[in-house]
């Protein structure tokens, strides 16, 4: 299973731009709210999380984890310590992590990108401790997928169906949302 979080004040394109594009893909993707399951985004959009944190089960079913940005749900998803838990998990298991805006400062301020490439929001790069800062938009280090911010979230949300289904399925899916 996928597990894409949300707390208050994420960024919404960041966050439902991937979790369409891994559905189209028919990837089984769940939404978990960070702490409760009404969550609303950094402009006022509210959502209803397929479950909450404390129903989120941190175990062997877990295929990968999305962080999305935004602020505070930044701030939000870091002060979760089941969030960096699970984080934690993914990272012993080299199970893809994906992370955008400022929520590779997450994987950074946790050790987790230190002798990686990645990238964030801009101002946030001192905070992706250890880290060699690309200038790409989207970057994939091994099994850490980070990307800049909402201007790339189509980039981003292929770069992980990619991930998760190879390339082929990522060019069928960027061909069918993409008008010619």
């Amino acid at each position: 299973m996928i597990y894409l979080f949300l707390a208050d004040g994420f960024e919404e394109t960041e966050a439902i731009t991937p979790l369409d594009l891994i559905r189209r893909a028919g990837g089984e993707i769940r939404t978990v709210g960070v702490p409760g399951t009404r969550v609303t985004g950094s402009h006022g959009i509210t959502v209803e999380a397929d479950l909450s944190l404390s129903d989120f089960q941190i175990d062997d079913s877990i295929e990968m984890l999305i962080l999305p940005g935004g602020m505070p749900g930044t701030v939000n998803l870091d002060s979760a310590p089941k969030v960096h838990e699970a984080i934690r998990f993914a990272a012993e298991r080299g199970l893809p992590i994906g992370a955008i805006c400022a929520a590779p400062s997450i994987l950074g301020r946790i050790g987790l990108l230190s002798g990686h490439a990645a990238v964030c929001y801009p101002g946030f790069e001192d905070q992706l401790i250890g880290a060699e800062i690309s200038a790409k938009s989207v970057v994939v280090d091994e099994n850490l997928i980070t990307a800049k911010g909402m201007g790339v979230a189509l980039e981003f949300g292929l770069c992980l169906v990619e991930v998760l289904f190879g390339e082929d399925e990522a060019k069928r899916i960027r061909e069918s949302v993409q008008s010619s």
